[in-house]
């Protein structure tokens, strides 16, 4: 009985660990969108089975960031310009609930004090594409986890990977420009003045203007 309860955890952790390394192995665009998943090859690289690779794509499939293409093949998702600006209306929506919780907030000062912070770190020069979307994505879910709501915060996360992928695909060094401190200073700016009106309105531009670029390029 204890030697199958030890196997089972074994199995478990593997799993874990072969799913955790395909996700990062996509987010961080070691597999570009459109690039295929060949169990195999996945499997004899991660030193796993094939059903443990297979498990693994299973739930990246759930997540959004693996498609199946013609033949039943597997590869990254390649969001369509209707799927990105669906992605990116949703945002607007979670993190416009996250600004207007923050400017009644009673730890407003403290909140806006941290998102400076992490708006400071978007300009810091000689940094990749790559690190520069870790930067962004940091301000951003920050935004969500001072609004206090765990389900907001969790949702948000469901997304970041396929956020991740999509601003990795459009491949242009001039989306920095979406990611710098000009374009989100202002969310702070209207945060510290308790304007949940304005707030809203400033991260809901702040989206479309992003899902503009990328949807664009995506044509």
């Amino acid at each position: 009985m204890p030697s199958e309860a030890v196997v089972s955890l074994d199995r478990s952790t593997l799993r874990e660990r072969a799913l955790q390394a395909l996700r990062s192995a996509i987010t961080s665009g070691h597999y570009r969108p459109g690039d295929p998943l060949r169990e195999t090859d996945l499997a004899t690289g991660l030193g796993v089975s094939r059903g443990t690779v297979r498990e693994a794509l299973r739930h990246l499939q759930q997540e959004g960031l693996v498609t199946a293409g013609a033949r039943g093949t597997l590869r990254v998702h390649m969001h369509s310009p209707a799927e990105i600006r669906e992605l990116y209306q949703v945002r607007a929506a979670l993190e416009g609930l996250a600004v207007t919780l923050l400017t009644a907030s009673q730890q407003r000062e403290t909140a806006v004090q941290m998102l400076r912070e992490a708006v400071s770190r978007l300009d810091e020069s000689h940094r990749s594409l790559s690190e520069h979307i870790d930067a962004d994505l940091a301000f951003h879910l920050l935004l969500c986890e001072l609004s206090g709501n765990s389900v907001l915060v969790n949702t948000w996360k469901h997304l970041e990977g396929r956020v991740r992928i999509t601003i990795l695909s459009d491949g242009d060094e001039n989306h920095h420009q979406i990611m710098s401190t000009s374009h989100h200073a202002p969310i702070v700016d209207a945060i510290e003045a308790g304007d949940a009106f304005q707030a809203l309105g400033v991260i809901q531009q702040h989206m479309m203007i992003a899902a503009d670029r990328l949807a664009s390029s995506a044509d």
